[in-house]
C-alpha cells in the first residue's frame, strides 16, 4: 500500500518541481513589458527580440517549441510576432499570460504612435523624434540579420529545408507570389513528405537542462488539456468584444466611426502574411474611397509605424486617427485610433485562445509535424525576405523595382546609398557582436549617435 502511495507521488512531485522552475507571472510581466518597449524593425526584428528573450536568454522555451508555435501564428491572419508572446504567454501562465504578453506587446507601441499622430497633426513632423528612430532603425538592421542567422541554423537541418528557404525567398522578393500561397505549398510538401525537414527536438537551445516550459510539459503532459476550456472561454469573449461593437456602431451610430470599425474588422481577418500584404488595399482603400487621408500621409504613417516599437500593422491606427481627425476634431481622432486597435487586435486574441489548444497536440503527429516544420524552413525565406526589404529601405534612398526576365526584383540606386546609414547599421554590429554589448545598450548607443548625426547635419 505505502509503495502504490509513494508510486502516485513521485510524479506529482516532479510535476511540483517542474511547475517550480517556472517563471512567475511578476516576472513574466517585466519581460512581455521589455519586450513590447524595444519590439522595433517588423516582425523579423519582433520575432529576433522573442527569440533571444525566451529562448537564449532565459530558455524558458525551446527551439523547436517556438519554432513550432511561430509556424502556427504564421498562417493566422494578423501580426504573428504578438500572436506568437500571446501563445507563449498563455502556454506559461494560461489565459491571463496571453493576454498580458499580448497587451503588452501592443500597448507601448499604440501609446507612442498616438502621440506621434497627435504630433503630427497638430505640428507636422518632428525632426527630433525622426532622427531617434532613425539611429533604432539603423541597429534593427542588424538585429534582424542576426535574427535570420540564427534561426536558418537552427530551423534547416536538411539540404531540402535550406532549398525549401530559398524557393520561398524567391517566391515573395523576385515573384510576388502571395505569402499565403507560399506557406501552403510549404505546409503541403512537408505533410507529403514530413522525414524531409525537421525542425530539431524538443530541448534548450544550449547544452544543459532542458528549457523551462518542455520540462514542465514533460513531467505534466495534461498541462495543455487543463489550460484548454479557459482558453475556448477566452477565445468566445474575444470573438464578443471584437463583433459586438462592430455591430453596435454600425447600427447606433454610423458615421465615420462605424466605417472605422467596418472597415478594420475585415483587415483584421485578411492580414495573412502581416501588414505589408494588405497596405496596398489599404492605402487604396482609405486613400481613394474613404478619402481619410492623402498618398503622402499614408507614408508618412508607414514610415511611423516602421520606426516605433509594436505591429508594423499599428499603421492602421495612423490612417483610423486621420479619419476621425478629419470628420471631428483631436478627440474623435483619439477615439478612432482606440477603436482601430481594439478592432485590429481583438480578433488576435480569438485566433490565439481558440486555437492553441490544439497546437500542442500536433507534436506527435508526425505529417502534421512535417508540415511545420516546412513552413519553418519557409519562414526564414520569409524572414529574408522582409530583411532584404528592410535593409534596402534603410540603407539607400531609391529603391526602385526592375524587371528581369520573369522576375521583377528590388533594385537600389547606388547613389543614393546614405552614408550615415551604413555607419550607423556598423556601428551596431560591433557593439552588438564584437563588443557583446547586448540588445539594450545596442539600441541605445546607436540611436543616441543617430540623433547627434542627424541634428547636426541639419
Amino acid at each position: 500500500m505505502s509503495g502504490t502511495t509513494l508510486d502516485a507521488a513521485a510524479p506529482a512531485t516532479s510535476t511540483a518541481a517542474a511547475e517550480a522552475r517556472l517563471p512567475s507571472f511578476a516576472q513574466a510581466l517585466r519581460v512581455w513589458l521589455k519586450i513590447g518597449l524595444l519590439s522595433f524593425g517588423g516582425p523579423a526584428g519582433q520575432i529576433a527580440l522573442l527569440h533571444r528573450e525566451v529562448v537564449d536568454e532565459r530558455r524558458w522555451v525551446s527551439d523547436a517549441r517556438f519554432l513550432h508555435a511561430l509556424n502556427f501564428c504564421t498562417l493566422l491572419p494578423g501580426p504573428e510576432a504578438q500572436q506568437l508572446a500571446t501563445y507563449l504567454g498563455w502556454l506559461l501562465h494560461g489565459v491571463r499570460g496571453g493576454i498580458a504578453a499580448g497587451a503588452l506587446f501592443v500597448l507601448p507601441g499604440m501609446a507612442v504612435m498616438l502621440g506621434l499622430s497627435v504630433l503630427y497633426a497638430t505640428l507636422g513632423e518632428v525632426p527630433v523624434v525622426a532622427a531617434l528612430f532613425f539611429g533604432l532603425k539603423c541597429a534593427v538592421l542588424v538585429l534582424v540579420v542576426e535574427a535570420l542567422l540564427r534561426v536558418a541554423k537552427r530551423a534547416l537541418k536538411t539540404g531540402e529545408a535550406w532549398a525549401l528557404a530559398g524557393a520561398a525567398f524567391l517566391a515573395l522578393y523576385a515573384f510576388s507570389v502571395p505569402f499565403p500561397l507560399v506557406v501552403l505549398a510549404a505546409a503541403l510538401i512537408g505533410y507529403a513528405v514530413p522525414g524531409r525537414f525537421r525542425a530539431g527536438s524538443h530541448g534548450s537551445a544550449k547544452d544543459g537542462p532542458p528549457a523551462v516550459l518542455d520540462a514542465v510539459l514533460a513531467a505534466d503532459p495534461g498541462r495543455p488539456a487543463r489550460l484548454a476550456a479557459s482558453a475556448w472561454r477566452a477565445g468566445l469573449a474575444a470573438v464578443a468584444l471584437w463583433l459586438l461593437p462592430v455591430a453596435a456602431l454600425a447600427l447606433a451610430v454610423g458615421g465615420v466611426f462605424a466605417d472605422v470599425a467596418w472597415f478594420f474588422s475585415k483587415m483584421a481577418v485578411v492580414t495573412v502574411g502581416g501588414a505589408y500584404a494588405v497596405l496596398a488595399y489599404v492605402a487604396q482603400e482609405a486613400v481613394q474611397a474613404y478619402r481619410w487621408l492623402t498618398p503622402d500621409q499614408m507614408l508618412v504613417g508607414l514610415g511611423l509605424a516602421e520606426t516605433t516599437p509594436g505591429p508594423l500593422i499599428l499603421v492602421l491606427q495612423f490612417v483610423g486617427f486621420l479619419a476621425g481627425y478629419g470628420a471631428g476634431g483631436l478627440l474623435w481622432g483619439v477615439l478612432a485610433s482606440v477603436l482601430t486597435v481594439w478592432v485590429t487586435f481583438a480578433p488576435c486574441f480569438a485566433f490565439i485562445f481558440l486555437g492553441a489548444p490544439y497546437v500542442e497536440r500536433l507534436h506527435n503527429n508526425r505529417a502534421l509535424t512535417g508540415a511545420l516544420a516546412a513552413v519553418t524552413a519557409a519562414v526564414v525565406g520569409v524572414i529574408a525576405n522582409l530583411a532584404l526589404w528592410f535593409g534596402l529601405r534603410v540603407l539607400f534612398a531609391d529603391v526602385r523595382r526592375v524587371e528581369v526576365g520573369p522576375a521583377t526584383l528590388d533594385m537600389p540606386a547606388l547613389s543614393s546609398l546614405d552614408p550615415l546609414a551604413l555607419a550607423l547599421a556598423a556601428l551596431a554590429a560591433a557593439c552588438l557582436f564584437a563588443f557583446k554589448l547586448g540588445l539594450l545598450r545596442t539600441l541605445g548607443i546607436t540611436a543616441a549617435v543617430g540623433l547627434v548625426a542627424k541634428l547636426a547635419l541639419g
